[in-house]
């Protein structure tokens, strides 16, 4: 029998379904968060990407949550335990982490955040202070210093600001943000003006904020790069040292990783 690992990360825009091996990450899949998912159409998509990766239910040694959307996450529970006979794991929950949360209201730090600067800490444990910048339905801006979780920004996300102006202007049209160029230029019509503002506005609002929230930090900083943009801005964006597109996947895989070197 192998031993695989689910992992999955319950955004406000999509699920990231993930298979992995306790020491790295293997195939990534993404499913829509929406309202209409019950957890009978969780449970067979779970097992048509299990059939995908020629993986059986008992192939699978644990199942690994993180989720912000508290409806969804009750209805994966049920899908994983009814079509694949496992009882997932759930962080917070069932996992404490070695940081000290410096939020004043400690319970108010998303769980998505708070494992991204975890796995963020232990895939790099020699920066004294690091950056975690996860681009998805917000864009969000991390803080840790040795062993402490300071806290960040929250920011308007890449995908949900094109999908804002797209529904509240008459004449704009929904853009594809493709990557198509590594500097920016003056627009000549409305699609590369909305495209060249949009990647390049951000990758300098990260720039500049990174930069801002480096004269905070003690000690040369990490600036880690993470979500669905973080590829393809890394491109045209200084700020990233490092790129890892899936931390708070990496992050249920070290949480996993601890808790059975610890059983």
């Amino acid at each position: 029998m192998s031993e695989h690992l689910l992992l999955a990360d319950i955004g406000n825009t999509c699920i990231k379904i993930v298979f992995a091996r306790p020491d790295a990450l293997e195939a990534a899949y993404s499913l829509p968060t929406r309202a209409s998912h019950t957890a009978d159409s969780l449970g067979l998509s779970l097992l048509q990407l299990l059939s995908l990766r020629r993986l059986k239910p008992e192939d699978i040694a644990a199942c690994l949550v993180c989720s912000v959307v508290p409806d969804v996450s009750t209805l994966l529970h049920e899908a994983l335990q009814k079509y694949l006979g496992k009882t997932p794991l759930s962080f917070p929950g069932d996992f404490e982490i070695d940081l000290v949360n410096g939020y004043e209201q400690p319970q108010e730090v998303g769980a998505d955040r708070l494992l991204a600067a975890f796995a963020a800490r232990k895939l790099f444990p020699d920066a004294p202070s690091i950056i975690s910048v996860d681009f998805g339905t917000a864009t969000t801006f991390d803080c840790v210093s040795g062993n402490a979780y300071l806290g960040g920004l929250i920011c308007p996300g890449l995908f949900s600001s094109r999908n804002a102006l797209a529904a509240n202007t008459a004449k704009l049209p929904r853009i594809s943000l493709e990557m198509t160029e590594d500097r920016v230029r003056i627009g000549r019509n409305t699609i590369t003006s909305m495209n060249h503002g949009f990647l390049f506005g951000f990758a300098a609002m990260t720039e500049g904020l990174c930069e801002r929230l480096k004269t905070q930090l003690p000690g040369p900083t990490l600036v880690v790069g993470t979500g669905g943009a973080a590829h393809d801005l890394s491109r045209i964006c200084r700020a990233f040292d490092i790129v890892r597109p899936d931390l708070i996947l990496e992050g249920l895989r070290l949480l996993w990783l601890r808790k059975t070197a610890t059983a």
